[in-house]
């Protein structure tokens, strides 16, 4: 049982998921170390038997109508993607969750690599939901022809003999309406944070608004160097985070606090 706003625990995530609560949180945004693509001190072990057993952990501890929103890609070994992340989704829904969403983390400016393929700028966001989500506050985006006018016909079956009834109505075009789900955000060197892959923070924030209420428990088993907590800790959220290597632990309560 955790107490407090802020919980910062340094150990292993699934040692520790072990000890929370189920159904005690209702929000997870989090990267995973996917594919080995970056080793943390030496310690980081990252293999099919334990992201399974971390999305199991991760379903018990989510409440009904809770969202994980999990972070990841795919490293390229021997000319193929590994297909990792897809597996990941899969077994998921294995677990019981709902893949909700699959967005889309789309980088403006991405790393020029020398290979016979286009260059790798996005991540997945997959969404997964213990049923229906409880939170839903979409990002709104302006309509590029708000306030035009449009005519809108069409059809319907009246009666037995299926007589068609044409109509024809005016519509106008709302000043607003819900981003898509691929998200674009400026990447680079974090000069507030000594971990060598954190994800935005507008990231984090877009997650946690449209999939979370002031109040509500947002967790993060992989939290590097603590920017899930850092935005969940503005936004007044309650934060639980976990982290394995002592280097980004310190950074995580530098910036996050408690």
């Amino acid at each position: 049982m955790l107490m407090g706003m802020i919980n910062l625990l340094h150990g292993d995530c699934i040692d520790e998921m072990a000890k929370m609560d189920a159904d005690s949180v209702d929000l997870t945004v989090t990267s995973p170390p996917y594919d080995n693509l970056r080793t943390y001190e030496g310690t980081l072990q990252w293999n099919e038997g334990i992201w399974k057993q971390v999305l199991e952990c991760l379903y018990r501890v989510t409440k009904k109508g809770g969202v994980v929103v999990w972070v990841v890609g795919d490293a390229t070994i021997k000319g193929s993607e590994t297909g990792t992340s897809f597996k990941q989704a899969l077994y998921a829904m294995e677990c019981g969750f709902n893949l909700h969403d699959t967005m889309i983390y789309a980088k403006n400016s991405y790393m020029p690599l020398t290979h016979n393929r286009y260059e790798q700028a996005f991540e997945y966001c997959f969404c997964f939901s213990k049923g229906r989500p409880s939170s839903w506050n979409p990002i709104m985006v302006d309509c590029i022809t708000a306030g035009t006018k449009r005519n809108r016909s069409g059809s319907k079956a009246d009666g037995p003999n299926y007589a068609e009834r044409r109509r024809t109505e005016k519509t106008t075009v709302n000043s607003k309406k819900q981003a898509a789900n691929i998200f674009y955000y400026n990447v680079g060197k974090n000069e507030r944070s000594l971990h060598n892959a954190p994800f935005p923070e507008q990231l984090a924030n877009d997650h946690i608004i449209s999939w979370s209420n002031e109040g509500d428990t947002v967790f993060d088993p992989f939290m590097g160097s603590g920017t899930t907590g850092k935005i969940a800790k503005q936004l007044g959220r309650k934060f639980i985070g976990i982290e394995k290597v002592e280097e980004y632990y310190n950074i995580a309560k530098a910036r996050v606090g408690s």
